[in-house]
């Protein structure tokens, strides 16, 4: 029965084996009859364009080899990869292998429509599609793609882009970009959590990028680019540095989109830390030829100061440029701070070690299509040749960053060909350094204002500035031509000449006669130290006064008749200006010393001989960070003396008023008239003002702020011998509140003040409007 059984399984394994013999494993993976013979020759079909033997290079089956379906599928990516064709198809047709293709089309011409934001020129740079190119569907998606992320960079993320390909036969094609371009993508709320010391204006203030608001078209500072938004990472983190919060760093910066609304919503996470303030300062020297404690003196920081890493940074500079001096040109310093956490003081080590030698083999710059190398060249510190130092490097990087000819600067080094070069790339992104504005308005001074100037800080690439401005006004007139070369002679001396004729007519307030001036100046500017520059000056320059409205009648005033009379005047000058300067921002000052005193010689020959002396001084601090509240002292003074027995003609006299203490009328205190009550100007004057400067809330975005102030002063003394006129040394006084505008066409200000103290025969007036200058 045993054996009965084991037999019949034998048969039903043997009947089943003979069953599944066709599928064997050799059977189930043998290659289809149909590509398993060897091919004979290749066929192509459907081409036009592209030779037949072009085609068959791109097959992975040749002429008495097998057609595997891996050379096949081989084959199929080949073709495809080239971008010649829109279809591929391989099949046997007895021994032949046949490649059918359909080709894509040639584009005939690329085409852009609605597009006026982004012009053709520029579109056709960023598509890889060209005319007489093979029209590819995958590159015309990608070039959807680049132009889309080119509207983006310019705020307009709303864009919709689609390609439309017209037939025209015979395999050629029109390639059309159709845009919607759409509307700004603005942003329309920065906010800033995580901030106690300083409020959300304040440090919005810092950042590049603003909130969109009812000016915004004249600027492009509230459309979202994300190297902006990192740029401000960057400017705040340095704004806290040098405020002593060195713990201090940005969590998060999130930019999202509302798609609906098409704007963005900007939420920055700053984590603030501790403030630290200067503990002890040291400089150690390892080169035992320098002095340390000579080079402790040029340490900006001293113990109990608050922090500031710009004031690190410049004591760096400053003492590598000394060792330098003293023939250490590889000599490396290294600032090392060590905080001390339970007082809250970072303790200033300034380490002076022998460095690595190392030269400056060569300087690459690319990116400057217009600004010549040499205008690039001359902002570094080292040239060829010349030691390598890291602190120098770094120095020239913000000098090209000053100069506002570039939108990025990037220096990066590089090996050279020894152990002992260095390699510097210098790439930088320029921008645009013309501008053209044009402008009016209304000043209490002069009247309906309106001005034309045409302004480039990169005349021709050469770093030369150029000017040409005009004013015209009721009763104003101004024109004035500058250039000035910032390099003369290959030195780091400035030298330029500026000329212009102003005519002021009868206002019927504060003047009623005509005057006219025309001259022009050679200046020069020579860097004493950092802070501290030395600008001698030829001044030459004709005054005349005309049409005196109260001329030959009773109450004419004697001193203006004879200026009249005397006519024209020519002053023939030398001077100079000593100015320094350390204001953090001179457009928007909120920190730093301006001190300015000048001197002119007037005498070498003309019709004039004096000295003339003035001091204008300014003071500005943060008096309370976190509200952005500024205060600002300034003390002005002047002193003018005939000289070889001339008296001080009433032409070159000073003449003061609002501009100095508001409140009064321009022109409107010092030596006046009695018959005429016209101003005769004065031979000395000073005048102080105290004022506190603050963002207006809800405004300050749109560089609104208000003050409050003090004005006090004086003008004196005349050398007018005909008439009865008035001369007092009373101390004018004003108190009031204004408004100032950081506009896109200048600064404009409003002022209401109140006499406190006058002189009988001043002239005031409560309100003055207009344009304005800092500096």
């Amino acid at each position: 029965m045993k054996n009965l059984k084991t037999i019949a399984w034998g048969a039903a394994i043997a009947t089943v084996m003979t069953a599944v013999m066709p599928l064997t494993p050799v059977d189930l993976f043998a290659a289809n009859p149909a590509f398993a013979q060897s091919v004979s020759r290749i066929v192509v079909r459907g081409n036009e364009r592209v030779a037949a033997d072009t085609i068959e290079s791109y097959v992975a089956v040749k002429p008495g080899q097998r057609a595997s379906a891996f050379a096949i599928d081989e084959s199929l990516k080949n073709l495809y990869q080239t971008g010649l064709f829109k279809d591929v198809s391989i099949k046997r047709s007895g021994s032949s292998l046949v490649v059918e293709v359909v080709e894509n089309a040639v584009i005939n011409r690329i085409a852009f429509e609605g597009n006026s934001r982004l012009k053709d020129d520029m579109l056709e740079g960023i598509v890889t599609s060209k005319g007489r190119g093979i029209l590819s569907e995958s590159r015309v998606q990608t070039d959807v793609q680049r132009v889309l992320e080119a509207y983006r960079r310019v705020g307009r993320f709303g864009a919709v882009v689609e390609p439309k390909i017209i037939d025209l036969g015979r395999n050629r094609a029109d390639l059309v970009f159709e845009i919607n371009e759409g509307g700004k993508t603005a942003v329309s709320r920065i906010s800033i959590i995580g901030n106690q010391k300083f409020s959300d204006g304040r440090l919005r203030k810092v950042m590049t990028t603003k909130e969109t608001g009812w000016l915004s078209f004249l600027s492009s500072k509230d459309v979202y680019d994300s190297d902006r938004l990192a740029a401000d990472e960057e400017r705040l983190r340095k704004f806290y540095l040098n405020e002593g919060y060195a713990d201090f760093r940005v969590v998060s910066a999130v930019a999202d989109l509302d798609r609906e609304r098409n704007v963005f919503f900007v939420t920055i996470t700053v984590d603030e830390g501790e403030r630290y303030r200067v503990g002890d300062v040291e400089v150690d020297s390892a080169i035992p030829d320098v002095d340390a404690e000579s080079l402790r003196r040029l340490v900006r920081l001293d113990s109990g100061d608050v922090y500031s890493a710009v004031e690190v940074e410049k004591s760096l500079e400053d003492i590598t440029i000394e060792i330098a001096k003293s023939g250490y040109a590889f000599a490396r310093v290294s600032p090392r701070g060590d905080r001390d956490y339970e007082n809250k003081t970072i303790n200033l080590v300034f380490q002076v070690d022998e460095g690595a030698r190392a030269y400056v083999e060569r300087i690459n710059i690319r990116g400057n299509d217009r600004t010549r190398d040499y205008v690039i060249r001359r902002e570094f510190d080292m040239a060829e040749g010349d030691a390598f130092n890291r602190v120098l490097l770094d120095r020239a990087k913000r000098r090209l960053n000053a100069l506002g000819f570039f939108k990025n600067v990037e220096i990066t080094t590089q090996p050279g060909s020894t152990p002992d070069r260095v390699v510097l790339n210098v790439v930088v992104e320029e921008k645009g350094t013309g501008s053209v504005a044009v402008g009016g308005g209304y000043s209490t001074t002069d009247g309906f204002l309106a001005d034309i100037s045409l302004t480039e800080t990169n005349f021709m690439g050469r770093g030369q500035y150029l000017k040409v401005a005009g004013t015209t006004g009721t009763s104003k007139r101004s024109y004035e031509f500058s250039f000035t070369e910032p390099y003369f002679l290959g030195r780091r001396m400035s030298a330029g000449f500026d000329v212009y004729q102003r005519r002021l007519k009868d206002n019927d307030t504060s003047r009623e006669y005509d005057s006219r001036a025309f001259g022009g100046k050679i200046r020069f500017g020579l860097p004493i130290m950092t802070d501290l520059s030395f600008n001698p000056y030829y001044a030459v320059e004709q005054k005349e006064i005309s049409n005196y409205e109260l001329y030959g009648k009773a109450n004419a005033s004697t001193a203006i008749t004879q200026a009249v009379d005397e006519g024209k005047t020519l002053k023939s000058a030398l001077g100079y200006t000593l100015v320094y300067n350390t204001i953090d921002n001179m457009g928007d000052p909120s920190d730093g010393i301006f001190v300015k005193f000048g001197q002119e010689f007037a005498g070498l020959g003309g019709d004039v001989k004096f000295i003339q002396s003035t001091l204008d001084a300014r003071y500005y601090r943060e008096l309370y960070p976190a509200w952005g509240l500024v205060g600002v002292f300034k003390v002005a003074a002047g002193h003018i003396q005939g000289i070889a027995g001339d008296d001080v003609r009433l032409l070159d006299s000073f003449f003061k008023g609002g501009e100095t203490i508001r409140g009064f009328d321009s022109g409107g205190y010092g030596p006046r008239d009695k018959a005429s009550g016209d101003a005769l100007g004065g031979k000395t004057y000073f005048n102080v003002t105290a004022e506190a400067q603050f963002p207006i809330p809800g405004l300050d975005e749109l560089g609104f702020k208000g003050s409050v102030f003090a004005d006090a002063g004086t003008l004196f003394g005349s050398d007018a011998t005909k008439g009865s006129f008035s001369n007092s040394k009373t101390i004018r006084s004003s108190v009031g509140a204004g408004v100032i505008w950081n506009s896109p066409f200048g600064l404009i200000r409003a002022d209401y003040a109140y006499a406190l103290s006058k002189a009988k025969e001043d002239k005031t007036q409560a309100f003055r409007f207009g344009a304005a200058s800092q500096f």
